[in-house]
């Protein structure tokens, strides 16, 4: 996706956007298109849907405001790292549970949201849908304003359901919808894209970062799940799982090599690109870059970190900091294959070659992260810690096929929790055996799974809620019941708009 011309698109956005400009000025604005002079013909569908896509991957934008990384602050894999308690005190915050709703990353995330949620609306109130490509461009926009409107229900619970411009005098008038509204909105955008969208080997190589119809129907099995309707959920899943459209990488790394990316286990990625070439003088500090900026953010803190002479893993900025109860789930499993994907130790770089210089760097445990790591392949020129091309994923096969296990578990259908959990479990790279587990000890080794093999992907967080297990797993790192399942609603909008805000915050 990032093949296309951002730069060009964020232009034609700005001038359809910038109607509001007549007021202040006497003359018109050169080159300036009238919002009712657009959204006409395919062209124009093709650069606003690519608006969405390039929204919803502005993890940096205008700031370091990742909702991947805010995500992973909320979870016991890992802590902020960084230099020391006042390096990026917002993901600080996050990692104690100290939050409040000033805190910059979560407004700057919602903010985020509802931006790509409004490039949506716009695509789908004002394309014609006179054509065949244009009626998947809605669905594609459908999809994205559902996987939006999902980041927003399970965060922060009842939120505004917005389908339209929005007046200023309006603002105080639109309030929380309540959370089975936004998922009823969240099923109707699925369910009315699904039978719209193409499969994903009917995308060309260079569109396969759009949304096919299984990452639609991976959505909406999740929103079932999430729902608590365990049956619509493995109907679902069922549908993706049996398209012959994905499988399951022979080894974890795989997935994660930038040879991966877009393969056969990726059913939804966020694209980023090398090929800006930034360098200090020109990186867009201000703006939203093409490069995976977190991606140096989280690499090893460069200041204390030596590199073992075989591997490939380059120092960064030092956040995203394993614990240590991560790589003992690890070791307590015997999972040693995923592992070393996903973990390694201080006296594991050290035996090879490598070196950390000190005992008491901030937030670390002995352990350093690479399922998202700082490596020299996936880098560009002229400044490679400016230009990682590292996608993020955020739907992989082995997600739905966990997310199958645990609802036809629900369900009180054993034989097919077993068989989907153990195709992630037994994969050839992962040697290990399977298992049959029943009753409550098949969902402790669902929830088990799901913690090895989605390890530093972001889903931890909203598992143990959901699963009404936060209070057990976060309570000595701050966590509060009752308070800290959602997040503040950011005070601006509390202030502006009039919302409620959520308890205890």
């Amino acid at each position: 996706m990032k093949k296309i011309s951002i730069k060009f698109l964020l232009v034609a956005m700005s001038f359809i956007m910038a109607t509001a400009c007549n007021d202040i000025l006497e003359q018109e604005v050169p080159g300036k298109l009238a919002e009712d002079e657009f959204y006409k013909n395919d062209e124009d569908g093709l650069i606003a849907v690519t608006g969405i896509y390039d929204m919803m991957s502005a993890h940096y934008y205008t700031n370091w405001a990742s909702i991947y990384v805010v995500k992973m602050m909320l979870s016991d894999e890992s802590n902020a790292g960084g230099s020391n308690d006042g390096d990026q005190p917002g993901y600080q915050n996050l990692d104690d549970f100290k939050i409040d709703s000033q805190n910059d990353k979560i407004q700057d995330t919602w903010k985020a949201l509802y931006y790509t949620i409004y490039r949506a609306n716009k695509v789908i109130n004002n394309l014609p849908g006179d054509t065949d490509l244009q009626k998947r461009l809605i669905a594609e926009a459908k999809t994205l304003r559902a996987m939006n409107y999902f980041e927003l229900v399970t965060l922060w619970g009842p939120v505004p359901l917005i389908f339209d411009d929005v007046a200023p005098s309006s603002y105080s008038s639109i309030l929380r919808a309540p959370i089975d509204e936004v998922y009823a909105q969240i099923e109707l955008d699925l369910t009315e894209a699904i039978p719209v969208l193409p499969l994903v080997s009917q995308y060309s190589s260079a569109e396969k970062y759009r949304v096919s119809k299984g990452t639609a129907q991976a959505a909406l099995g999740k929103a079932y799940l999430y729902q608590e309707k365990w049956s619509a959920a493995a109907e679902q899943f069922d549908e993706v799982i049996t398209s012959d459209q994905y499988a399951l990488e022979s080894e974890l790394q795989y997935a994660f090599d930038v040879t991966g990316e877009f393969g056969k286990e990726s059913i939804f990625e966020l694209s980023y690109s090398s090929a800006a070439q930034y360098d200090w003088g020109n990186f867009p500090w201000g703006d939203n870059p093409e490069s995976n900026i977190h991606v140096q953010l989280m690499g090893p803190r460069a200041d204390f970190y030596t590199m073992a002479p075989t591997d490939t893993l380059l120092g960064g900025w030092g956040f995203n900091v394993p614990t240590e109860k991560m790589y003992d789930a690890f070791v307590d499993a015997g999972d040693v294959n995923r592992r070393v994907v996903s973990i390694i130790s201080e006296t594991e770089l050290e035996a090879a070659g490598g070196d950390w210089s000190v005992d008491d760097a901030w937030d670390f445990e002995g352990f350093f992260q690479r399922k998202y790591g700082s490596f020299s392949n996936q880098r560009g020129e002229p400044v490679g810690d400016l230009n990682y091309g590292t996608n993020w994923r955020v739907i992989r096969y082995a997600d739905v096929l966990l997310m199958a296990a645990e609802a036809n578990y629900r369900n009180n259908n054993e034989g097919a929790a077993q068989g989907y959990l153990n195709q992630v479990r037994t994969r050839p790279g992962t040697a290990l055996a399977a298992i049959t587990p029943s009753g409550t000890s098949l969902f402790d080794a669902i929830v088990l799974e799901r913690q090895l093999e989605l390890a530093f992907e972001g889903h931890r967080f909203l598992d143990l809620v959901r699963w009404g297990l936060a209070d057990q797993e976060l309570g000595p790192l701050g966590f509060v019941k009752g308070t800290h399942e959602v997040l503040p609603v950011p005070l601006n909008d509390v202030r502006t708009a009039g919302l409620e805000q959520n308890f205890g915050y």
